[in-house]
Formats: C-alpha cells, structure tokens, sequence
C-alpha cells in the first residue's frame, strides 16, 4: 500500500517537456480532421447515436459490464420482450453521456453539480460523493490493496472543488489542454469520489473537457477502446504516477490515445458517410417513399422499428410498416420478431460498428 497523498492542483511540475511537446503536434492534427469530418454528417445525432453507444458498450466493459451488441441495440428498441440488466446500465451510460454534453453546451462550464447528475444517471441513484470510510482499490486477482483513495468526506468535497476550478479557469495553469485533460483524468479517478461508476464518470469527462476546449464539438472522441487494448498499461502509467511521481508516461499515453482513437474514429466515420451515400441512392432509385429523415432514421438506429419511423417522418402506423416491410423484403434491412413486435436491422451499418 502507498503513502502517497493527492495534492491540489494546478501541479508544481513542469509536464511540458521534450517528448510530451513532440507528442502534441500529430494528436492535434487528429483531433483537428476529426471535428473537420463530424462536422460533414448531415444530422449529427446519427454519430452521438452510433459511437455514444460504441463508447456506452466499451466503456461498460471496462468494469466488466459486459453485453453483446445484439442486446445493446434491442434495449434501445424499449421492447417488452427484452429485459437485460447489462443492457440497462449501458443505456444508463449513453443517457448520462447525453445528459453531459447537453449540461456543457448550455452553460459551457463542467461543474460539480453536472459532475454528480453525469453519475447519478449513470448509476440510476443519488448516493453523491462518499460519507463512508472503507473504499480500497484492489487488485482483483489478489486481493491486495493497490491504491487508497481519501477517506474523509471534507477532504473528497475540498479536492473535488480544487479540481472543479482547475477544469473551468484557464488561468490557472497555462498547457496544453492534452496535457490537462490527462491531469484532470488522472486527479478524479485518484480523488475516486463516488462508491461506484467513477471510471465511467472519469471517461465522460475527458470527451466533456475536449469540447470544452474547442477541441471537439460533438461527443465522439472516445478513449475506452484505446484503454481496454491497453489496460495493463493504463493501470499501470496511472500507478506509477503516484508511487513515484512519474507524469511523463501517463501524459505520453493519453496523448497517444488521444490520436490513435481519432484516427480510428475518422476511419469509422468516413466508413458510416459512404455507406449512407450508398444506401441514399439505392434508396432515392428505387423507392418513392425516399426522404432524407427515413435515410436518417436508418444510420441514427442500426436497430430501427414502425414506432421511429411514425416519429421521425410523421407517417402513420401503417405507412410506417409498409416502407419497412419493403426494404426488407429488398433486403435493404433484415426483419426479425421479437416477442409481439418487430424489428429492422441495418446489417451493414451493423458490421460497420461491431468489427472495428
């Protein structure tokens, strides 16, 4: 176990050096094409859908939540027929992902008070910050206590507040925001202020504070898939910080995840705009009923049914049912029954998203 004890911030070390500033400049670049390439998808909930729930599913799993895409795309579906728990608390995820970027467009700041609603939805209750003693991170194949987060209540809200400022005013330490965001990452998961869902509520936090920056004006840049290909290193770099005041390193691999995922994010997206150009024009060719909301519908749901599509066209029951028995029918989209109801599958936006 470590002695080791947080300290406020902003850090009496310089994080700037040799190798963290020959990092940057291609993490930028990444993240600069990224926002460029969003911005080109005509409705823009079809990527907060689409890679919200990809993060939901990741970063889920990350605390071995795990759940199938098959489950996470039914659950969105609100069938009666479907109940899965692991499903649920994904869902909980892209509802507190949504409820933050909505918080932060509206007020531009990422307070506290967003900070506790972010993680009473995720964990569907209102425990706040810990008033309990006894929270210990474990290793969970033996047992052995790796790291002690602070135990006392007054000393979670004085760090939590220390941390609250450090996000929100820019003048109080002058880097780069990469490198803050990694200092932001790493305090509130050491602070570890809730009982549970403090890696999920860390992980929003990271997307919250880039489109705070400018940097991003969508929720899309997500690193839990970067963390669960290299979740040793990330324990690891993460520990190393507090047992030996090492930055370096944990800087260098949020950096490094910061532009690895957008890579792999701008590859997606530019996947996801050629197929829409795809089905567009095998739409437009071939049925009367084409629109650009039915196009919308089919990429913002890769999962979609009768009851989507009389909201987002304003179409009735039966119209509804008809466009998407036809596209079945054409194979366009695959039909299957669950329980009463049935439901539609974009199979190649399905693909898309689940063999990355």
């Amino acid at each position: 176990m470590t002695t080791w004890g947080l300290t406020d911030l902003p850090l009496n070390i310089d994080l700037e050096t040799k190798k963290v500033l020959k990092a940057l400049p291609a993490a930028h670049a990444a993240l600069a094409e990224l926002k460029g390439i969003a911005s080109t998808i005509p409705n823009q909930n079809i990527l907060i859908n689409t890679l919200g729930l990809q993060e939901a599913k990741d970063s889920s799993a990350i605390e071995n939540i795990i759940t199938t895409h098959d489950d996470l795309y039914k659950s969105e579906l609100n069938l009666d027929a479907f109940k899965s728990l692991q499903a649920k608390e994904v869902q909980n995820y892209i509802a507190a992902l949504k409820k933050g970027f909505e918080l932060i467009t509206k007020t531009e700041l990422l307070t506290n008070k967003s900070i506790l609603q972010i993680q009473e939805i995720l964990e569907d209750n209102k425990a706040g910050f810990r008033k309990l003693p006894g929270t210990a991170l474990k290793n969970a194949a033996t047992g052995e206590t790796i790291y002690t987060p602070p135990q006392d209540y007054d000393e979670i809200i004085r760090l939590m507040a220390n941390l609250e400022r450090y996000i929100n005013d820019s003048e109080l330490q002058d880097c780069d925001p990469l490198i803050k965001m990694a200092i932001i990452h790493f305090q509130f998961e050491s602070i570890h202020p809730f009982y549970d869902g403090n890696g999920r509520t860390g992980r929003i936090i990271n997307i919250l504070y880039l489109i705070l920056e400018k940097l991003q004006t969508l929720p899309i840049l997500y690193l839990s898939n970067y963390i669960i290909k290299n979740k040793p290193d990330y324990y690891h770099f993460l520990q190393k910080v507090r047992d030996e005041n090492l930055w370096e390193d944990w800087v260098l691999f949020m950096i490094k995840g910061v532009e690895q995922t957008s890579r792999e994010t701008i590859e997606l997206i530019t996947k996801i705009k050629e197929l829409m150009l795809d089905y567009k024009h095998r739409l437009r060719d071939n049925y009367k009923f084409y629109s650009q909301d039915l196009l919308n519908n089919l990429f913002k749901h890769p999962y979609t049914k009768i009851e989507f599509i009389v909201n987002d066209l304003g179409v009735s029951r039966l119209t509804a049912a008809n466009y998407l028995n036809k596209l079945a029918e054409d194979k366009m989209l695959r039909k299957d029954k669950l329980g009463t109801g049935n439901y539609y599958i974009n199979e190649e936006l399905f693909d898309l998203l689940t063999k990355r």
